[in-house]
């Protein structure tokens, strides 16, 4: 219920993206008065320049791969197929217009009011917003942050002529020469995606195998997986500089080597995204991370000013801004204990070429955790590719806990690998142990059966 008449709104959110529209939505159906400020696109990143429009142009990129499967299973293409991306572009478009829509539906549903406006916050209770009729201040008892990330390009000469996440998914024109600098999640998925959609694709990387903070075993064979299918894979180097000459660009490598392109991505990460908030106003201060420091009940170090997301430490993902939001809601509304999220068993896909999916814990991880583990894994030619003639290989792994028999990480890499981990989380969020996995009778003929069929222990 309402909290204080004294404030214009109990809970003021800025930011409409996947955690502030849900924190809004549910604290409002308490009988909060609710309101959220938004200055760019309601969804947030996920909506609008990441997730979903990420998928989309990833399921666009499997096309190739599946045109050449079919011919070993009778096809006949009439002709070469061709890919025309301004349809891409602009399906993709009327899709988030369309989510656009459903969000204010759902905040307007809800009874939040929405203020398409900057926000900028000036005391602990106080809120200014400006757009184009002007300035006014609101206040509100409680301010959540959830203005999520925003991409970081390093500086170096020519570094003003990259891309980001944010502007690739609406180029003028499709480059047939695409350069990716990263090393990361949206790295590997836009090097795999516009290579699918037939783009001379390159990636370069300071280290030395990308993904760092995956699983090794994961990490070699994605790569392996990725310059099969025709990714030029460039690790131990970084960009010197980038040129413009006669309409492409000229991009030098700290190796020496040249390359000539049409569009350089710089995936190299994102910031939180706390520019212009007024936090640092308040005495509120980033840590080492350059995140907002939080306590359990998502309270920064001014008490009313509250952040979740990509804000704060754990998972930049959509579905861990969504629990936090219903946590914050929780404590501060529903007046629950506060329960911390189990941040360790939280999965995770990257939509590379081929997918890969995992959660709990790397091999690696757990070898430091555990005095003993067994590693059941297996890699395969999935049944699909024995008439499609592709080499694509699968790759399945199991870490356990060898003194409690519990499955403490599960590992894919292969088709759909995202939508089957899924299921796998369950399994290791629940604790079960490998006999359970063993006790379970598997579903043939499918690739997923190897979770449940592994017997033999690979290495302790």
């Amino acid at each position: 219920m309402s909290a204080d008449a004294a404030y214009d709104f109990d809970l003021f959110v800025i930011g409409a993206g996947s955690g502030g529209v849900r924190a809004a939505r549910m604290a409002a159906a308490t009988g909060a008065r609710v309101a959220v400020a938004e200055d760019r696109y309601l969804g947030g990143t996920c909506v609008n320049v990441g997730c979903v429009p990420k998928k989309l142009y990833s399921y666009a990129a499997h096309f190739h791969d599946s045109f050449d499967d079919a011919a070993g299973f009778g096809w006949q293409l009439a002709s070469p197929a061709t890919f025309d991306w301004p349809t891409l572009r602009d399906n993709k478009t009327s899709e988030i217009k369309r989510l656009n829509g459903i969000y204010q539906r759902m905040l307007e549903g809800a009874g939040v009011t929405l203020f398409n406006a900057r926000a900028r916050v000036v005391d602990p209770h106080t809120v200014t917003l400006t757009n184009a009729d002007g300035e006014v201040s609101v206040s509100a008892e409680k301010i959540l942050l959830a203005t999520g990330g925003w991409p970081w390009v390093p500086e170096f000469p020519g570094s003003d002529l990259t891309l980001t996440s944010n502007q690739v998914f609406d180029l003028d024109s499709f480059p047939e020469r695409f350069l990716v600098l990263g090393g990361g999640y949206i790295a590997v998925e836009f090097a795999s995606i516009f290579n699918g959609l037939g783009s001379e694709t390159h990636l370069i990387y300071r280290g030395d195998l990308l993904l760092k903070g995956f699983d090794q075993e994961v990490r070699e064979f994605t790569c392996d997986e990725m310059a099969k299918k025709g990714v030029n894979l460039h690790f131990s180097a970084n960009i010197a500089r980038i040129e413009r000459k006669e309409g492409a660009l000229q991009v030098e490598l700290t190796t020496g080597e040249t390359l000539e392109v049409d569009a350089v991505l710089a995936a190299t990460g994102r910031k939180a995204n706390t520019s212009g908030l007024g936090i640092d106003v308040l005495g509120i201060e980033l840590n080492s991370e350059g995140k907002l420091p939080v306590n359990e009940r998502y309270e920064t170090q001014v008490p009313s000013i509250l952040a979740l997301g990509d804000l704060i430490a754990g998972p930049e993902l959509t579905p861990v801004a969504l629990a936090e939001a219903m946590q914050l809601v929780d404590i501060h509304f529903h007046k629950k204990t506060p329960r911390p999220l189990d941040y360790d068993t939280i999965p995770t896909a990257v939509f590379c070429h081929p997918n890969i999916g995992t959660v709990g814990l790397s091999e690696e991880a757990a070898r430091e955790k555990f005095s003993k583990i067994r590693v059941y894994r297996t890699d395969f030619r999935a049944m699909k590719h024995t008439l499609s003639g592709s080499q694509e290989r699968m790759l399945m792994k199991l870490i356990v806990d060898d003194a409690s028999d519990v499955v403490v990480g599960a590992h894919m890499v292969g088709e759909e690998a995202g939508e089957l981990i899924q299921g796998i989380a369950i399994a290791v969020r629940a604790g079960l142990t490998k006999e359970d996995f063993d006790r379970t009778v598997g579903i043939h003929p499918t690739g997923a059966e190897e979770f449940v069929t592994m017997r033999t222990p690979a290495r302790y």
